[in-house]
């Protein structure tokens, strides 16, 4: 009797627990699948093979010699520096009245940064909710990086989207920016998830690689190759990932979203290039996951590879999701570009750095 007692108990665990999962992963925030003409669209893609978004070259997301045992020993016995011990720095600029004639990009920490070039707002990858995850108590921003709020930002001609992991595409700052926004620009498949959350399908414009859009006469925005994945739940690449060509006023910029190293960014600079300004993503790697996230020696090649002016590392100081110490990855990357006739800007969150006129880069970040 005791046994099918708890025989019925345990049974009843397992149901109610798949029925939580079910309804909790049903949630706007997990977004949707692509479907209708979105799909139709994603069939035809040269780019998607066996029923997913394949990248350029053979990737695997996590290398063959890492194990779940080995990733939870590393997470246990993490350094206490993963996140900073004090309070960051930042500059608070006041984005709504920002004169910049020529390019100026502002920094949010992460990979979210504005790009103003004489009237026109655009926004990158915002992430202002505080976390980069479905719960808001897990990769928790660092304290001080989350000093910019939707509140704070402009109204914005161009909202563009690299992909749809919730370190690029939060759901909150997106649904409270909506108002604020002319139209989105993503990888094709993201937009699925931007009509559930209220955005009407005529404002987006989804891109597969190598695709391009003329906004105005003097400016447009071409989809390049990523090596990378994509996925707001347990299924991966059913949207694309994506870095971008901003060609904006007479400058040429490129926005690297997420990447893992690879031959394309030397396609990339060879039919684009010369640059004159770079966002690289330098940050959240690790050798278990080297395909995905580029290492610092790594962004410091993919800056020759584009052949840029200069340019500026992302994707480090506001959230941690690698074991390795908040500021490892600038300190690394700035000991791999010496004598290598490379600028680089360093910017504090908030702080502007404005083409062909002002770079920073003060040592912030030894606090």
């Amino acid at each position: 009797m005791k046994r099918r007692t708890m025989l019925k108990l345990l049974l009843t665990s397992i149901v109610a627990l798949g029925g939580g999962s079910y309804f909790f992963l049903r949630q706007k925030l997990f977004g949707q699948h692509p479907t209708n003409n979105r799909l139709t669209r994603i069939l035809k893609s040269p780019n998607y093979r066996n029923g997913i978004f394949q990248n350029l070259s053979p990737t695997e997301v996590t290398s063959k010699d890492a194990s779940m045992v080995k990733m939870l020993k590393n997470f246990i016995f993490k350094s206490k520096n993963v996140e900073p011990q004090v309070t960051l720095p930042s500059v608070k600029t006041d984005l709504k009245n920002l004169s910049a004639e020529t390019p100026t990009i502002i920094w949010f920490g992460h990979s979210s940064y504005l790009i103003k070039s004489k009237n026109i707002n655009i926004l990158v990858d915002p992430v202002f909710s505080g976390n980069a995850s479905p719960v808001s108590f897990m990769v928790k921003a660092f304290e001080g990086t989350n000093t910019y709020g939707v509140d704070d930002m402009p109204d914005i001609y161009m909202l563009i989207l690299s992909h749809d992991h919730y370190d690029h595409l939060d759901y909150q700052t997106i649904t409270k920016l909506i108002p604020k926004v002319k139209k989105f620009y993503t990888a094709l498949g993201v937009g699925e998830h931007l009509e559930l959350w209220g955005i009407k399908p005529e404002n987006i414009i989804e891109f597969d690689w190598m695709e391009s859009h003329e906004i105005s006469s003097d400016i447009s925005l071409t989809a390049t190759p990523a090596r990378h994945f994509s996925g707001r739940s347990f299924t991966r690449a059913k949207s694309l990932w994506v870095s971008f060509v901003l060609n904006i006023h007479g400058y040429k910029i490129f926005l690297g979203g997420d990447s893992g190293y690879d031959t394309h960014f030397k396609i990339i600079g060879d039919k684009f290039g010369p640059f004159d300004f770079a966002l690289l993503e330098n940050g959240q790697y690790n050798l278990d996951w080297h395909y995905i996230h580029s290492l610092p020696e790594e962004t410091a090649q993919i800056a020759q590879d584009l052949n840029v002016k200069a340019f500026m590392p992302v994707h480090w100081a506001k959230f941690a999701l690698s074991f390795h110490d908040w500021n490892e990855p600038i300190i690394s990357l700035k000991q791999h570009i010496e004598g290598k006739n490379l600028k680089m800007a360093t910017p504090m969150i908030g702080e502007p750095v404005v083409l062909d006129k002002n770079y920073p880069d003060s040592i912030w970040w030894n606090i």
